[in-house]
Order: structure tokens, then sequence, then C-alpha cells
């Protein structure tokens, strides 16, 4: 599953590690993945061959409080950004393709208006957006409580939601997601049982909740918040952002108004009975379209 996987870190001014994958050639084209949540440096594929067949350096980044990387209380989205900037630094890459899906959305948006010249076009999928509050029941129930507790102000009952779900999402990640996911579309069903699939969010499920769920709280907290840190306008980027109308983590009505929002952005949508997974096996056609943009 690691074959080839580089596993880097850096010290950041204010003494926090930040971690990262890198795979492939150096002189390949870079790619900067940013994971879902909960993610980590290890959400890679299993089968990494759409990357082989577009010669992709893949450098795949992992937020404050998951896996290796240390915590940062209080975040929001600019803090990540900027760590995104300095792995570029240190691995010497001007600018770079990004992609990310779900929870990543919002740090994309901040990577590519706060360091515009780093990105040369830029892929979200099935991302988070801000919610009204009419949108909330659409959505699979953890995320519900958990957006509750966080308009309610109530830190400690967030905490110990996401308590009660990490023990189990190491000790057995796949049925555990499969609870989680109870209520998706057939075919979010059918990627998860897909045995690459499998093998890569297992790892990457276990890796990211290893130094517990502060990191998964702090996420919580800044995506059901206002994103006062993304100045969604300033996105001057080519920006495709793939959706699934069936999608129960992420309500297409509130993906519609935040590209509406973005200078250059377009939607596209997947089919109607797709869902949040509806990217792992289309790849290929989403990594064509995003280097087409380059």
């Amino acid at each position: 599953m690691l074959d080839g996987v580089r596993d880097r870190r850096l010290t950041r001014p204010d003494g926090r590690v930040v971690a990262w994958t890198d795979w492939g050639p150096a002189a390949g084209t870079p790619l900067l993945r940013v994971p879902g949540t909960p993610g980590s440096r290890f959400t890679i594929r299993a089968d990494r061959s759409p990357w082989v067949e577009r010669n992709l350096r893949a450098i795949t980044t992992e937020r404050p409080g998951f896996g290796a990387s240390t915590r940062l209380p209080g975040r929001g989205f600019a803090e990540h950004a900027d760590d995104l900037a300095a792995i570029l630094d240190e691995v010497g890459v001007e600018s770079v393709f990004v992609l990310g899906g779900s929870g990543a959305a919002p740090h994309e948006l901040a990577f590519a208006a706060r360091h515009p010249d780093r990105v040369r076009a830029l892929t979200v999928l099935v991302g988070a957006a801000p919610l009204q509050d009419d949108e909330v029941a659409q959505m699979i129930p953890v995320n519900q409580e958990s957006y509750r507790l966080v308009r309610g102000g109530d830190v400690a009952g967030l905490t110990a939601l996401l308590e009660s779900y990490r023990e189990p999402m190491r000790a057995d990640p796949l049925t555990a997601l499969s609870g989680l996911m109870a209520t998706a579309p057939e075919a979010d069903k059918r990627v998860m049982a897909d045995p690459g699939w499998q093998a890569s969010i297992v790892l990457a499920t276990r890796e990211a909740l290893a130094q517990g769920v502060d990191g998964w709280v702090d996420e919580a907290l800044a995506i059901e918040r206002d994103w006062a840190d993304v100045d969604v306008e300033a996105v001057q980027t080519s920006i495709t952002w793939w959706h699934a109308p069936g999608d129960v983590n992420a309500p297409l009505s509130a993906a519609r108004r935040l590209v509406d929002r973005l200078p250059h952005a377009e939607l596209r949508l997947f089919g109607e009975d797709d869902g949040h997974l509806a990217g792992y096996h289309r790849e290929p056609e989403i990594l064509d379209e995003l280097l087409a943009r380059g």
C-alpha cells in the first residue's frame, strides 16, 4: 500500500510539526492532494495507476491535529493554507494542481485566496460549504448532530460525540464507516465495497485519529462556523466543483450557493444516483479535466 511513498515532516516557526507524503517522480507534474475529514497524509489511492499514467508527483497533506501533525487549537483555514505553501517551499515546487474533497474544500479555497501564484488550477470533489439550517436534515446523523452542537456552542458535547466514534473507527474502520453511511445512496455503498477503496480508507482513518479527536473537533468547529478567514470572492483560480445530487454528507444546495460566489468556478454534477464517494471511480476523468486547465 505504501510502496514508493515518502513520509515527510516540517517544523513550522511556531514549533508545530506538519506532516505530508510525497509520491512519484520529483520531476513529475505536481498534484497537491488535500484530504477530506477525518483524513491524513495516508489518504492515498491503493491503485495509483491514474497517477502513473499522468506522470504525477502526488503530495498528500495533513491538517493540524490529525495523524502526525501537531494540533493547533482555535484554528480556522488560513493557518493550514500557509502550511501548504510552506510544504511546497520545502519540496521546491513553485505551483501545483490542487485536488481535494469533502472537508478539504475550505482549505483549498483559503490556499487559493492567500497564495494565488502557487495554484495552477483547482478541483473540489463534493465539497463542504456553509449550511443553512433547513439543509442540515439532508445529512447523515453524525453531521447533523455535529452541526447542532457547534451551533449551540457545546464543545464538550461535540468532543464526546466524536470520541464515541473514534475507537470503533480505529478498531474496525470499514464496519464503523458502513454504519455512519447507512443512509447513503447505493452508489456510495458500491464504492465502499471496492477492495482498493477499503485498503486506503483503513490506513488513512486509523492514522488520522491516532492522536485523539481534538483535531477532528477543531475541524468541525471551523467547518460549521462562518468561514470568516476564507475570502471567497478573492479566489481568482480556475475551479471545477464536482458534486452529486444524492450527497448526504454535503448538500448540493449549499455547494451551489458557494460556487455562485467564486469568480471563476464551474459546478459539474455527477449522476442523479451518485453520492459523496462518486469521484473515486472517476479519478482519471477528474484528473484529465483538472490538468487541462493548467
